[in-house]
């Protein structure tokens, strides 16, 4: 009975494409070169987790919401304390990730009485991803506007293009979250399993597009603005060393550098 339940089980319920498959990897790989070469150039560290993928990637794009709401000074504003921000959003991540990968070591004993309990706890641990990562994507939207009816002495600044930075989040978050919800609902069985095309369109297609986002959008410019540093533009290819913006209300010749809060913005 083990054994053939063993022997109906499929990792895939397609044949696979091997030509789709090396366009995948190609592109991911181009991306990923040109993040890490963009990350050294500019010291930004904390897009290591974004590099790695996979859940962790998240963590990043949290990060860059952080330091959007630094730039503008706009802690106030937002509906979680900026100091518990990034404690709420990673231990989601890291709640997620433990569920998920809890279900895969249950894959890995290749127990045949364990299957439906993996399948179960990486539901589960999808489902925590997709709460987390909406509250997250409600927090910047309940920020951008509070921004927009209360703004700041900087977030009116023209010179501060902050709202590019925040789209880019909108975009990459609502991708990441179709590709969650796709996750969750092709389960273990069903037509969109069985059907590579959909894990392409959902999947692959949507993180192809969140990876060359943060190529093309480059978080680097935010540390810059507050702290002084290099800039990457046109996807790496151009960087530019800039000053930290002056904040004019707060003095002539005042700079966010210097107006840091007490706490990390990472």
């Amino acid at each position: 009975m083990t054994e053939q339940k063993f022997a109906d089980f499929k990792f895939y319920h397609y044949d696979p494409s091997g030509a789709a498959a090396i366009i995948i990897a190609f592109l991911f790989g181009l991306s990923t070169i040109i993040n890490i070469y963009q990350m050294v150039r500019t010291r930004t560290w904390y897009l290591i987790p974004f590099i790695i993928g996979g859940i962790v990637s998240f963590t990043s794009i949290e990060l860059t919401l952080k330091r959007v709401i630094f730039v503008v000074k706009g802690e106030h504003l937002s509906p979680i304390r900026m100091r518990w921000l990034t404690k709420f959003f990673v231990g989601g991540d890291c709640l997620s990730l433990l569920l998920q990968g809890s279900g895969g070591g249950l894959m890995a004993t290749r127990d045949v009485d364990n299957i439906d309990l993996e399948q179960k706890v990486i539901l589960v641990g999808l489902v925590v991803q997709i709460i987390f990562f909406g509250l997250f994507v409600v927090t910047s939207v309940v920020f951008h506007l509070r921004t927009r009816s209360t703004p700041t002495h900087l977030s009116d600044r023209p010179d501060l293009p902050w709202r590019k930075h925040i789209f880019a989040l909108y975009f990459m978050s609502i991708l990441i979250f179709i590709r969650s919800v796709f996750e969750y609902a092709q389960g273990n069985t069903g037509y969109l399993l069985s059907h590579e095309i959909f894990l392409y369109i959902f999947d692959s297609l949507l993180m192809i597009l969140v990876v060359f986002t943060m190529n093309l959008i480059h978080p680097s410019e935010l540390d810059a603005l507050a702290h002084g540093g290099l800039v990457s533009r046109k996807c790496g290819i151009r960087y530019e060393r800039i000053a930290p913006i002056e904040d004019k209300e707060a003095g002539s010749s005042a700079e966010l550098a210097s107006m840091r809060p007490t706490h990390r913005y990472a």
